[in-house]
């Protein structure tokens, strides 16, 4: 048992050799087992859970996760905490980091490892991965008002569109960056704050001394955010999430004008890569 994130760095920092491992901010109590278990699934070398001490662990991943004590209301500290293992791992480390209730998928993930595709990604000279956050919601909100139901999850089918990226004063768009929007972020953005319209986040990444990811999550070194290698293009992945619809439905600026996430580009979610692949929604570049 730990008694902070500062306490686990001191006492397991050989865990943060080679990775990959995967850090889990839970910021409320729904669907901590899935999320656990979906994460260790995916062939993790390490997961860490950053989660209050009032939320209970499953029996089944108790004793196959780091429990951290960690409070996530504050935004700005899940940033400064991933900042903290970024320095306190060995350069080269591939680390992960999302929420409870998001699901991380990748080309061809029944059958692979993530540790599988990020050694072809490392392969390829990429130190970070873009995944693309697919909003999900339920289907039915009166039967779960939460807006989260795995037996009964939806996501957009289209509506997902990219705009070049400009940083600062420059007149000329970033190489091989894109903002990218879609999902109930943009069906609902009204609602959203425009700091938080993007569905691209850096997930995957490579440690190294002077990375350090910033509160729109993208990194201060430029070629951690462009989705592919000048000569061709590489793998993304996808983060299925419910979060947004969650936060959605909990804010009563919101939740009162929302009757249904469904629209006429709803379909329902299959929990499987090739879904993703097939409506675009994450990239298998070169590896087959």
């Amino acid at each position: 048992m730990y008694s902070s994130l500062d306490d686990f760095l001191e006492q397991q920092s050989a865990l943060l050799i080679k990775g990959p491992v995967a850090l889990i901010f839970f910021e409320d109590d729904v669907e901590i087992g899935t999320t656990l278990r979906h994460h260790l699934q995916s062939g993790f070398a390490e997961v860490i859970a950053l989660i209050p001490d009032a939320f209970d662990l499953p029996g089944d991943v108790k004793n196959r996760v780091h429990r951290v004590p960690f409070d996530c209301s504050v935004p700005e500290t899940v940033f400064a905490a991933i900042n903290k293992v970024i320095r306190t791992a060995s350069p080269g480390c591939w680390l992960y980091y999302c929420y409870n209730a998001e699901y991380l998928f990748f080309p061809f993930c029944e059958t692979r490892t993530v540790a599988e595709m990020l050694t072809f990604h490392t392969e390829e000279k990429r130190a970070a991965m873009l995944t693309y956050v697919i909003d999900l919601y339920a289907g039915d909100l009166e039967a779960h008002p939460n807006a989260v139901s795995l037996a009964n999850a939806y996501l957009d089918k289209s509506g997902y569109y990219a705009q070049s990226r400009y940083i600062g004063a420059k007149s000329s768009p970033e190489e091989r960056q894109l903002d990218f929007f879609g999902g109930v972020r943009w069906r609902h953005e009204e609602h959203i704050p425009q700091a938080s319209r993007k569905i691209d986040r850096i997930s995957l990444f490579r440690a190294r001394p002077d990375l350090e990811l910033q509160p729109n999550h993208t990194f201060n070194i430029d070629e951690y955010n462009t989705y592919s290698c000048p000569w061709h293009h590489n793998l993304t992945a996808a983060i299925c999430s419910f979060r947004t619809a969650k936060a959605l439905k909990r804010n009563p600026g919101s939740s009162f004008d929302i009757h249904s996430f469904r629209w006429h580009n709803s379909t329902p979610f299959e929990w499987h890569s090739r879904q993703l692949l097939d409506l675009g929604l994450m990239e298998p570049g070169q590896w087959f």
